[in-house]
């Protein structure tokens, strides 16, 4: 049997973050994933992009991550937020977000997954104490002594002071060990695809509030943008089905004019939305990060900074530890990482589920209760800088990496 201080379940974007974050703060650290390198950093595997906040850009510039994406990383110098309905004019109300106001090089970075999958690859794969299996599953833990001992799939055991689940949203390990979620399913789905537009973006991000749910029109680098299209459960499966003509036809109908002719290029994907949030993110020896922690409703594209910033503090709560000689696999250490991150979780997830049962529909009383809103925020200077700070990242008690500084 070998040992190690950690093992990771789940080799992902916010397991390998949380890795790194560790072993550059000396531990010795494993991580399991069911997916092969190669697999993961395929353009067929996973189609989707993430908005990193400029918090989330500083914390991957700590972790000396940020050089193997920066090339393929698109800045965003505007959001602009719209409402209408399918086939009727934008409300005259708009919010309009820009980088210069908040005195930032960039609102946030449009990444594609896989370009951010082959850096952390990257950084991993220098760090002389960081173990990657995979493809081979974290099967099985079992706490053992002043240890936990875990199980993979190609037959390995390895005993740890600490076992972090990172391994997705259904997490075979939060349910190995008892942590229960509270959950609902939207009626739903997120179709994404990469569309290519005859005119160049100019760096802008567009949200565009349908009555199905959000149309969002994301800027990737060249004249590319990352469609993230939320649909109603009864519709999204007849668009992924139409064939390359229709589906461009239903893009135009929504995407409008103003980046010239647009068409997909690529595959599509789509999968179901829910809700889900873990009734406890710890127990002894063992503790929830990212998706296996929370899943929120993508409307703000917040998923992934949410699960960096239990990555960043979950690392900054078990270096702390370490360094003071203290167990790290210890429950008193652990609750304070939960203490910390469950209820800004608990905040972000219900703001996002608000936002869209607000936004979703085309009820008229709502639909000018939130128009106007829309004109007060982007009148009142304080509220817009304060909104795009959140959006940023960059409110609330920060772990050091997402100010940039060693954890």
């Amino acid at each position: 049997m070998k040992s190690t201080d950690v093992i990771i379940g789940g080799g992902g974007m916010v397991g390998l973050s949380l890795a790194i974050a560790l072993a550059k703060g000396g531990l010795d650290v494993v991580v399991a994933d069911p997916v092969p390198q190669s697999a993961a950093t395929d353009a067929k595997f996973d189609g989707r992009v993430c908005a990193l906040s400029y918090a989330s850009v500083r914390m991957f510039q700590a972790l000396g991550i940020w050089p193997h994406l920066e090339k393929d990383a698109q800045p965003i110098n505007d959001i602009l937020v719209t409402d209408s309905r399918l086939n009727g004019e934008p409300s005259p109300f708009s919010l309009h977000f820009d980088a210069a106001e908040a005195h930032a090089a960039a609102l946030g970075h449009i990444v594609e997954n896989r370009h951010t999958r082959s850096g952390l690859f990257a950084v991993a794969s220098a760090l002389p104490n960081l173990r990657l299996v995979a493809p081979a599953a974290l099967t099985d833990l079992k706490l053992e002594g002043a240890g936990i001992v875990a199980t993979l799939a190609n037959g390995e055991t390895v005993k740890a002071k600490l076992a972090i689940a990172a391994d997705g949203r259904e997490s075979p390990m939060r349910e190995l060990m008892g942590l229960g979620v509270v959950s609902w399913s939207y009626a739903q789905w997120g179709i994404v695809a990469t569309v290519e537009h005859e005119k160049p973006h100019n760096g802008v991000a567009y949200e565009h509030f349908l009555p199905a749910g959000p149309f969002a029109i994301l800027p990737m680098t060249g004249n590319r943008s990352s469609l993230v299209w939320t649909e109603r459960d009864s519709i999204a499966p007849l668009m992924m089905q139409l064939d390359a003509p229709g589906f461009d036809a239903q893009i135009a109908r929504r995407f409008g004019s103003h980046l010239g002719k647009a068409k997909a290029a690529g595959p599509r994907w789509s999968y179901p939305l829910n809700f889900h949030l873990a009734r406890g993110y710890v127990k002894p020896r063992f503790a929830l990060a990212g998706d296996s922690a929370h899943g929120i409703h993508p409307i703000a594209g917040q998923g992934f900074n949410l699960g960096l910033k239990d990555a960043a503090a979950l690392s900054e709560i078990i270096l702390d530890a370490a360094r003071l000689g203290l167990d790290i696999g210890n429950l008193a250490v652990l609750k304070k990482y939960e203490r910390w991150r469950r209820f800004d979780s608990l905040v972000m997830s219900f703001a996002m589920d608000g936002l869209n049962r607000l936004f979703s529909n085309d009820i008229a009383p709502l639909r000018v209760l939130r128009d106007v809103g829309m004109g007060i925020v982007d009148a009142v200077g304080p509220a817009r800088r304060f909104f795009m700070r959140h959006a940023g990242g960059d409110v609330g008690k920060l772990p050091r990496l997402m100010k940039g500084e060693a954890a």
